[in-house]
């Protein structure tokens, strides 16, 4: 591993909070897999993406089975889902601004690679992964609880509202790359309970319309007509 990557994940460390017996493990979590068209050799994430799913799903599950002992499998599921989730994952990566550290193609770069909600929200998974690997199923739980700290308490609170506009972002680069518009139509009423109309486009096509008494709540009710129309659909 060349000396200005070690040094690069030893600042990334110090963001985790935590120290790594084997660093490959880190780096492997931090490498999208546009680098193997570069390298045929690199490792990179999906793999450790894919325990590291389980892994946050698991420590969620039994964080919440025993903190809850007398509600139902779906109370227990739906509150799950409010902290596993992409926009939870995404806010995690944020606060250790893990664009900076992961290792991607030019290209990849060149089209927003860094601050893609998919590719952040991946390697938030797979460095879950990488602690599990390196020190341990209690480890990796304890820096789960603590990352997702404030997420769990919001939706202990149910102060967890669904972020329909990060959920369309995910779900339309899962096709490609396509432009997400929002545009405001309209607005009518009184300034003191004045109600907006915006619609969103998907590569120049109209998708959604939502309404709102401000900007930004209509514009995730417009998300969700387009989540809809896609068919993907909230409960």
């Amino acid at each position: 591993m060349k000396e200005n990557r070690v040094s690069i994940l030893n600042e990334l460390e110090n963001k985790l909070n935590i120290r790594f017996n084997n660093i490959s493990l880190l780096d492997i979590a931090f490498t999208h897999s546009s680098c193997a068209n570069e390298n045929k050799n690199i490792k990179f994430n999906e793999r450790l993406e894919f325990l590291g799913d389980s892994i946050l799903q698991l420590c969620i599950s039994e964080f919440l089975f025993n903190k809850y002992k007398d509600k139902s499998e779906g109370f227990l599921t739906k509150k799950r889902a409010l902290i596993v989730c992409g926009n939870s994952l995404y806010r995690v990566s944020k606060n250790w601004n893990a664009g900076k550290y992961i290792n991607m193609s030019k290209g990849e770069e060149m089209t927003g690679g860094r601050t893609r909600v998919s590719i952040l929200s991946d390697c938030v998974e797979a460095t879950i992964a990488s602690i599990y690997l390196d020190q341990g199923y209690t480890k990796a739980k304890e820096f789960i609880l603590e990352n997702f700290k404030v997420i769990i308490e919001e939706a202990d609170n149910n102060e967890i509202i669904i972020d329909h506009k990060t959920k369309l972002q995910e779900t339309i680069q899962k096709f490609g790359e396509y432009s997400v518009e929002y545009s405001l139509l309209r607005y009518e009423g009184p300034p003191h309970r004045r109600k907006f109309f915006t619609e969103v486009m998907v590569d120049s096509l109209v998708k959604g319309v939502g309404e709102g008494y401000s900007k930004k709540e209509s514009e995730q009710n417009a998300a969700k007509e387009a989540l809809e129309s896609l068919g993907d659909k909230d409960e």
